[in-house]
């Protein structure tokens, strides 16, 4: 009598064929998430931005998107962290307590709404945000230090990290007209994206323990990433030192279109596939 297997046109042979093919897989797919914690945390040591962009779409590109925002959550936040305490006497703390009241009172209501994002809307968000860099100045007359500015920015900007994964463009807008100097924009937007990260992380943190995720990303690979990601950090401020303000204010606008100019193509392949 034919066993189980063979009832589902499955044998045993095969099925011991199928499970070094899966693991191999599941091998390369955590090779690539350190690597891409790696290099995208160079970026984002550099410009303190762009890298949590790249990162989001590779995450959501391998893994499902509810699994993918908490991973992201998780090594990104301790990446932010980590630039925060390498570059901790440029944080300008004045800023942040009105931006984390924002930033809790979206958390509370994403948190409510039963909403869980697709892969096309994710590379979708992605690819519009970075438009947002291209916006007249005037258009939007924000400064960090305005309270209220920092306020809404909190809200705005963490509710668009729960929906997308990143919100690192909206968070730049409150630096359009600050005197912050290039550190204390990285510092400061740093603990910002911090905030934000926690935030996934409370709401799709629980993905992350489920069997299905555990199978895809096991805990060490979890971990060399978070690592992985505090060396590309040192890396970025290594490089960060070496480049002027014009260069730095210039090139990053550039970055984050070519970034999402990728992503919205992929969203359009995603739509019409």
């Amino acid at each position: 009598m034919a066993g189980p297997e063979a009832a589902h046109g499955v044998t045993a042979s095969s099925t011991r064929g199928i499970a070094p093919e899966r693991k191999a897989e599941d091998m390369q797919a955590g090779l690539l998430i350190v690597a891409a914690a790696f290099l995208t945390s160079i970026l984002s040591g550099i410009f303190g931005m762009a890298g949590g962009l790249v990162f989001m779409g590779i995450l959501a590109w391998i893994l499902p998107v509810a699994t993918a925002l908490a991973l992201h959550g998780v090594i990104q936040f301790a990446s932010n962290l980590w630039r925060v305490i390498l570059h901790r006497a440029h944080v300008a703390w004045r800023v942040l307590l009105w931006f984390g009241i924002g930033a809790a009172a979206s958390t509370g209501f994403f948190s409510l709404v039963l909403f869980t994002p697709t892969k096309f809307w994710v590379f979708l968000a992605l690819g519009l945000m970075p438009i947002l860099v291209w916006l007249p100045q005037k258009w939007l007359a924000l400064d960090a230090d305005n309270r209220w500015h920092a306020l809404c920015g909190g809200f705005v900007s963490t509710g668009l990290a729960l929906v997308s994964g990143v919100s690192g463009p909206v968070t730049d807008l409150l630096f359009i007209h600050t005197r912050l100097n290039r550190h204390q924009v990285v510092a400061t937007k740093a603990l910002m994206q911090a905030i934000g990260h926690a935030s996934k992380i409370l709401v799709y943190g629980t993905v992350l323990f489920s069997t299905s995720a555990r199978e895809i990303i096991p805990q060490p690979v979890t971990a060399i990433a978070v690592f992985a990601s505090m060396a590309g950090i040192m890396v970025g401020g290594y490089i960060l030192d070496r480049i002027s303000d014009a260069h730095f204010r210039a090139s990053r606008r550039w970055i984050v279109t070519i970034i999402g100019a990728t992503f919205l193509f992929q969203a359009v392949r995603i739509a019409t596939g």
